[in-house]
């Protein structure tokens, strides 16, 4: 299993790297006009960006595997967070033209790690809108079932084959291949980790 996670870093790291040895050339040529150079810096930009991007998420996934994480339990209002969560993308939804439909408990208060919680909003609200499709829509509920809080995020993109759906968790898997330049096939494995970790099921 170290073998493969190491061959499967290796080749995640080749992608990015010989985007950027390519462009650095290319935008050195003296006879370079202004517009491919700005576009060129933009890709050197965006790249180094989601290279850093896979760094930060396999350290972060390295230390919910391997080392003894105990969440700090702590009571506060779930609906408050998923709404300031939701907030940090308000440009993103507007960019794309996505509209917001919330349906929230407003008074239910959790116990639970606030800041390891945050990974998972963050996660699949960059998924939401990432995957979903211009002028399209995102819906968030809060509710409570029993004993548990149960969130849901539904969008109106491109969905999933049950063959993805059946992989979503795995390291590196993505089952959209026209769109693996925009992640790194982590996300879900940390938010499936972090749910884990907290006693949830998603």
């Amino acid at each position: 299993m170290k073998n493969d996670f190491i061959a499967d870093v290796s080749h995640e790291f080749k992608t990015p790297l010989s985007v950027i040895q390519n462009y650095a050339t290319m935008i050195q040529e003296p006879d370079l006009d202004e517009e491919k150079r700005q576009e060129y810096a933009r890709v050197l930009c965006d790249t180094s960006k989601n290279l850093s991007e896979l760094v930060s998420n396999i350290l972060k996934l390295n230390k919910l595997e391997n080392q003894q994480i105990f969440p700090e339990k702590k009571p506060f209002n779930l609906s408050e967070q998923l709404c300031e969560c939701m907030l940090v993308y308000e440009a993103q939804f507007e960019k794309k033209n996505i509209d917001i439909e919330l349906d929230l408990d407003e008074n239910l208060i959790i116990k639970a790690d606030y800041d390891l919680l945050l990974h998972v909003w963050n996660n699949l609200f960059s998924n939401a809108i990432k995957f979903n499709r211009e002028g399209g829509k995102i819906e968030l509920t809060l509710e409570k079932q029993g004993r548990f809080a149960v969130v849901k995020v539904k969008d109106t993109g491109c969905g999933m084959t049950r063959e993805t759906s059946e992989h979503i968790f795995e390291k590196f898997y993505q089952g959209d291949n026209s769109r693996s330049t925009q992640g790194n096939g982590l996300g879900l494995a940390l938010v499936k980790r972090v749910i884990d970790i907290t006693g949830g099921d998603i």
